[in-house]
């Protein structure tokens, strides 16, 4: 018995794992070319890219490792029926809950960490996310020195750089204007400069190199013009807008399930204004609680009819679990704006979707010759052979007839 749970086990890890990296790749290059643009847009550092994308590999995580589970299983029963060894475990006795002992080994596994990314990863990783968008446009990030544009750095001075080398540490072709309230200007152009820190973090040194100084005051008759090789000129930075505490907005999905369950059970407010909270809240536990049901249907989807190959139950399964995940959305925003009760705009779909899931079950195990997908089977059937007929008499007409000489 040991040997099989072995095999089940090395049957389903290879497509769970493999659909599992496929599906978070091509969702974060989506993703990709869209935070680029962004960045780009707003002038940032392109590392910060990458910083991105790390914080929203959790939300890709909490959808692609229920359909990972789910396509495990399914093709590990699948090539378990077409090849014949599921009639052979039948038959030695072995029933379908025995095997699913190994399904449900990584059901309740990955059910528990898909629990710690969606109640307590994910929300801190899209505060972050939310952090560095704003602190892209911001400016906090380096992303308030455009190049090729004239940028105010406060009330008092105006930077232009023509040129970046090296991710800002070279720079060319600057320009810089600054004046101060007792009527003085400063006016600078340069070769070449470079950024450089100091101990006070609200100032920062400006090096410049090979360049010409003009300075003037009120009393001055004409500008004095100093040429240097070497200038330091501090700047001294604008005062940034501090970034929110998270879940300081109204969006829910930044706080954690026990933070969610305090705000649920406030006294003294108002059940509409604790409805947001309460939806968000039963919106994961029914994400996480769903993925036990994910085995069952893998079963009653992953079997063929006999005589049959097809993979109809592979893109049922997937259009199940996505539509599933699509209705839980939509009832968490009826909750959310006060409009059903969370506890039944989120639990009363679950309900359905379990009683279907332990209903297509059912038939596969315990009906003699059951088949819960077998009348789609046979419709789909249907259709391609007409299909098939169609394209065949069509490429009879068009092909030419070869008469003998």
């Amino acid at each position: 018995m040991k040997s099989i749970d072995r095999y089940m086990a090395r049957l389903i890890a290879v497509p769970l794992f493999a659909t599992l990296v496929i599906a978070s790749l091509l969702l974060v290059l989506d993703r990709m070319y869209r935070l680029f643009d962004f960045v780009v847009t707003e002038g940032g550092p392109v590392s910060v890219v990458w910083a991105m994308l790390a914080n929203l590999l959790p939300e890709y995580l909490g959808l692609g490792i229920p359909i990972g589970l789910m396509l495990g299983v399914l093709l590990a029963f699948r090539r378990l029926a077409i090849s014949s060894e599921l009639d052979v475990m039948r038959g030695v006795g072995m029933s379908y809950a025995r095997l699913l002992r190994v399904p449900y080994m990584y059901a309740v596994a990955l059910a528990l960490l898909n629990l710690a990314i969606v109640g307590y990863v994910q929300p801190r990783a899209r505060y972050g996310y939310e952090r560095l968008r704003f602190e892209l446009r911001t400016g906090a990030l380096g992303a308030s020195i455009k190049i090729g544009e004239f940028t105010h750095l406060g009330p008092h001075m105006t930077l232009r750089i023509e040129q970046s080398r090296d991710e800002g540490r070279r720079l060319s072709g600057i320009f810089v204007h600054a004046d101060t309230p007792k009527g003085d200007w400063v006016g600078v152009t340069a070769q070449h400069g470079r950024f450089l820190a100091t101990d006070d973090p609200d100032v920062i040194i400006f090096r410049l190199t090979d360049g010409t100084l003009v300075h003037n005051r009120p009393n001055f008759r004409t500008p004095r013009v100093l040429t240097f090789n070497s200038h330091d000129l501090p700047i001294n930075l604008p005062k940034l807008e501090s970034f929110r505490q998270r879940g300081g907005g109204p969006d829910h999905r930044e706080s954690t399930l026990l933070e969610l369950a305090r705000q649920g059970r406030q006294r003294g407010v108002p059940v509409h204004e604790r409805d947001p909270s309460r939806a968000e809240f039963h919106f994961r536990v029914t994400e996480v609680i769903s993925m036990l049901l994910l085995p069952l249907l893998a079963v009653a989807l992953g079997i063929p009819p006999k005589r049959s190959s097809s993979a109809l139950g592979v893109l049922v399964s997937i259009v199940m679990i996505v539509t599933y995940f699509k209705i839980n959305q939509y009832a968490e925003a009826l909750g959310t704006l006060a409009q059903v009760d969370p506890l039944i705009a989120l639990w009363v779909p679950f309900a359905i979707f379990a009683s279907l899931v332990i209903w297509m079950y059912y038939t596969i195990a315990y009906v003699p010759g059951g088949q819960p997908i077998g009348a789609l089977e046979r419709v789909f059937g249907k259709a391609w052979a007409v299909m098939r007929r169609r394209f065949v008499r069509r490429r009879a007409v068009t092909t030419p007839a070869v008469v003998a000489a």
